[in-house]
């Protein structure tokens, strides 16, 4: 159908966020500001042993307490108490996989396995005296062993974990492309190399926390949680609780930060709940404090990579070898996902024919591991890129121009990698041009200058720069689909519903800018609902930078539809051939002849009579309901570069600029996209030298508090950050886009290590290790 354009396009413009208007003014509702009449409040008693029997539980003198109403532990739930769902499948798609399932269980029964596992919760009139009679509660403990280095789980006489299994390995997966024996044998330059990446907490703004409401009468549960997945949410626990799922309702409100561990469900809080509101018959709410973040909050990262990379003279890779373990924490609720995505990043944006990955997943008395901004992808370009440097060191070639060498082409795409990925298909890169974002990237951090010209006159000047610059891939827009339903009112105005739901993504203007463009509406008229299953009943949530691509190709599918509608009604009112017609300023109209025209409004009334017939197959209303789901995820790429200053006395770094070149296919809004790039370049500094969750031999966390916790602040933030693009669309998706959520935290690490290796290159340091600290870098530098 050649139907003309409206007049205003809204994709691609730097549209400002239709929600701020709401947060800025203290209007937006979030989880905690859920107050309803004749609430109770919850607190948890939490285990301060990593890892010990419980012998004992006495909980009289909590419940003799004035105001409490209820003490439960796990001898109190019955036939209720059971370990939570499988949430990712294991691995069958790779031959001789093996897997251990242990998920995560409501309450502690006979043993804890990490700090923090709940043993008990008060429900009260008040936080206060939940709190308080937390310790009136009496347990007695047998302690055990700790089981808390990687190589340490795997030992012969490590205590076990789980006492069922024969060892702490929880699972075990080798992948293999080429022959990587045969490489290396033809090889000229063979490296190897330790690397070590260390646990790190996602640390959102807001904590989690969980509101329930059981209407006894109407015999509806009503959920608010700060879930990333509302909609599985829902399902589970409908299943758990023995009621269909349109008697349970989940909203997720206003999320203040993600970043992976809110797409953990059925975790304890969330399953007690709701279950105990539906014995009391009274609404509870449960906040996490920033202490319980810490013990009680999934984390991430913590892998050691025993590496080998195979080249020739004159730089070609030949192979690659990657054998590593991963700590999953006390359990495996999220399967594989983080070393999968691990073992997939590990190749980067290089065309290397011949590729061995083999990962052993440990169990260990320590918070359990999912996802966390980048979820095993800065692991892996970490191990490419840090290889890679040190190869061009040997070999005298600049880090540019050995990645240049080593680039899966432009025209290679689509590039089959034979490995599996996280959602068990094959790892495919839909496309990308590699090397023209890396040269963006040099040219905006005026690379070839600052190395001949800047910094040796700065290095005479006693000063200690570095420059440096890195490539990575991002796998987005996974599987396997979400919905959207999108209606014209009375108004003129725009409904759009998704199930996903939003942490601060910026979908209620992203997914209003593919709406306007569609309708020809403006893009302020467009409402979104995310996250509320009485609104929506299908999807999967918001994880793996799928939103703009999965939900956004979704909403404009629907778009599309009811766009049709329009034109059709349109045709039939205006009486001239849809071609003729455009969408504009909230009307259909005659392209040659404006003043012909229907409101949108008008329209909508017309479309949904009260009375008279209708044509056969007539849907009454200007709405549509249209589903997405990829064939496989886009893959995004960008460059990084920065230049950073070092004070060899304290260690303390100074960025002094910051170069981020992406190529995440579409750009539905850039000055959201700068946004989010910005939020994951802080979390990325974080993972590279602040940001280090310290365990002891005991499993104790000795840093839960953000006073020991080093978040990077505003002004350890770079002095100047520039952004790029360089725009392939993706052939997956009518929109072209690839996610992009994840891509400023992912490349961070390596870039910092590589830089600071060329700010103190008079120390010729080797980083193989993240994250440092400015105490951890004395220590190297005065070694040397």
């Amino acid at each position: 159908m050649d139907v003309r354009t409206m007049t205003k396009k809204y994709v691609g413009q730097r549209i400002t966020r239709n929600e701020d208007p709401r947060l800025l003014t203290g209007q937006a509702l979030f989880t905690d500001d859920v107050h309803l009449p004749g609430m109770l409040h919850a607190a948890f008693l939490r285990s301060d042993y990593a890892h010990a029997r419980i012998k004992r539980i006495d909980t009289s003198k909590a419940l003799e307490r004035p105001g409490v109403v209820a003490v439960y532990t796990a001898a109190d739930m019955g036939d209720f108490w059971k370990p939570g769902p499988l949430l990712v499948p294991p691995p069958t798609a790779v031959p001789g996989a093996v897997f251990h399932k242990r998920t995560q269980i409501p309450l502690a029964k006979d043993k804890v396995r990490h700090m923090g596992e709940p043993i008990a919760v008060v429900i009260a009139e008040s936080r206060y005296i939940a709190e308080d009679a937390l310790e009136d509660i009496e347990v007695e403990f047998e302690p055990l062993p700790a089981v808390v280095g990687l190589e340490e789980a795997l030992s012969p006489d490590a205590a076990l974990v789980h006492d069922d299994l024969e060892s702490n390995l929880a699972a075990h997966v080798i992948q293999e492309k080429g022959n990587y024996e045969e490489a290396k044998a033809k090889a000229d330059v063979i490296l190897q190399r330790r690397i070590v990446v260390d646990r790190g907490a996602a640390a959102a703004m807001e904590n989690r926390g969980v509101v329930v409401n059981w209407d006894d009468k109407a015999q509806e549960l009503t959920v608010w949680d700060t879930t990333q997945a509302p909609i599985p949410l829902r399902n589970g626990l409908a299943a758990m609780l023995g009621l269909s799922e349109h008697q349970v309702r989940v909203i997720a409100p206003f999320v203040g930060g993600g970043f992976g561990p809110k797409i953990m469900m059925f975790q304890p809080e969330e399953v007690l709940l709701p279950w105990a509101s539906m014995r009391l018959k009274r609404p509870i709410k449960w906040i996490e404090d920033r202490r319980e973040n810490f013990l009680a909050t999934t984390q991430e990262r913590g892998q050691i990579h025993d590496v080998e990379i195979a080249l020739t003279k004159d730089g070609r890779i030949l192979g690659l070898k990657d054998v590593f373990i991963h700590d999953t924490g006390a359990y495996d609720p999220y399967g594989m996902t983080v070393p999968l995505n691990t073992q997939c990043h590990a190749v980067g944006a290089y065309d290397i024919a011949n590729y061995y990955t083999e990962v052993k997943m440990v169990f260990t008395n320590k918070m359990i591991v999912t996802p966390v901004r980048g979820a095993g992808r800065p692991q892996g370009i970490f191990v490419i890129e840090r290889m890679l440097d040190l190869a061009a060191k040997e070999l005298g070639l600049s880090p540019i121009e050995i990645r240049k060498r080593n680039f899966i082409p432009p025209d290679k795409f689509p590039y089959e990698h034979n490995i599996i990925d996280q959602a068990f298909a094959p790892l495919i890169f839909d496309s990308g041009n590699y090397p023209a974002v890396l040269e963006k990237a040099a040219a905006m951090i005026n690379y070839e200058y600052f190395v001949k010209e800047e910094q040796p006159r700065l290095r005479a000047e006693g000063k200690h720069v570095g420059i440096g610059i890195v490539s990575f891939i991002e796998t987005t827009g996974v599987g396997p689909y979400e919905g959207a339903r999108i209606t014209v009112g009375a108004s003129g105005k725009v409904n759009v519903v998704t199930g996903v739901g939003t942490q601060g993504q910026g979908h209620f203007t992203s997914f209003a800018q593919i709406v306007a463009d569609q309708l020809g509406v403006d893009v302020r008229d467009v409402h979104v609902v995310t996250g509320d299953t009485a609104q929506f009943h299908w999807g999967t949530g918001t994880f793996a930078s799928r939103g703009a691509v999965v939900a956004g190709n979704a909403i404009h599918a629907a778009a599309v539809k009811v766009r049709a509608k329009i034109l059709q009604w349109g045709s039939k009112l205006l009486d001239v051939p849809e071609e003729e017609l455009e969408l504009a300023d909230g009307k259909v109209r005659v392209a040659d002849m404006p003043e012909k025209a229907i409101s949108l409004g008008e329209l909508a009334v017309i479309a949904n009579p009260l009375r008279g017939t209708v044509e056969p197959g007539t849907e009454p209303g200007l709405e549509a309901t249209d589903y997405f789901g990829p064939q496989y995820g886009a893959t995004a790429n960008g460059a990084h570069a920065m230049i950073l200053e070092v004070d060899p006395e304290t260690m303390m770094v100074e960025i002094k600029k910051y170069v981020a070149v992406e190529d995440c296919g579409t750009v539905l809004n850039p000055l959201i996209l700068e946004g989010q790039i910005q939020g994951g370049l802080s979390m990325g500094l974080g993972n590279a030298y602040y940001e280090k969750l310290e365990y002891d031999n005991n499993g104790q966390l000795l840093n839960a508090s953000l006073m020991d916790y080093l978040l990077v602040r505003s002004t350890d933030m770079p002095k100047q950050i520039e952004l790029g693009h360089e725009e392939t669309k993706s052939p997956l998706n009518p929109i072209g886009s690839k996610g992009v959520g994840e891509a400023g935290a992912i490349p961070v690490p390596s870039l910092f290590a590589q830089a600071l290796e060329n700010a103190l290159a008079d120390y010729n340091l080797e980083i193989t290790e993240m994250p440092l600290s400015p105490n951890k870098l004395y220590e190297m530098v005065y070694k040397k």
